[in-house]
């Protein structure tokens, strides 16, 4: 009964904290954002544990909600968040010292198609 109500109890607590779902398109009455978005620990120096998902902006560097660190690619390949710091169009808020996406798009460059060919 005991590993029942446990098993119960982490489910509910899984489906609470999934990341909510990110527009497929900008919202046009919200402001659009290019940024560098890259790992806050690897390459912007925030605190924590492990790789997480950053972007910065007006020289500030936030942890994200809505969006997985390996959800764009595989964070340690060449071009990846670890290795380098990209520019993505976004759209959310800031609350606290979290940045809320709701729409994430990578924006490709030179120098990224050129770090994944080598």
């Amino acid at each position: 009964m005991r590993i029942l109500f446990l098993t119960a109890l982490f489910l509910v607590a899984g489906l609470g904290s999934r990341a909510q779902q990110l527009s497929a398109k900008p919202d046009a009455a919200k402001k659009l954002m290019t940024v560098e978005t890259a790992c806050g620990g690897c390459q912007f120096g925030l605190g924590g544990k492990g790789c997480n998902l950053a972007v910065r902006f007006d020289g500030r560097a936030y942890y994200v909600n809505g969006a997985h660190i390996d959800s764009f690619g595989d964070a340690h390949a060449k071009n990846g968040f670890c290795n380098m710091i990209r520019k993505a169009d976004v759209q959310g808020t800031v609350s606290g010292d979290r940045f809320v996406l709701t729409y994430f798009k990578l924006v490709e460059s030179a120098q990224t198609a050129a770090k994944a060919a080598q």
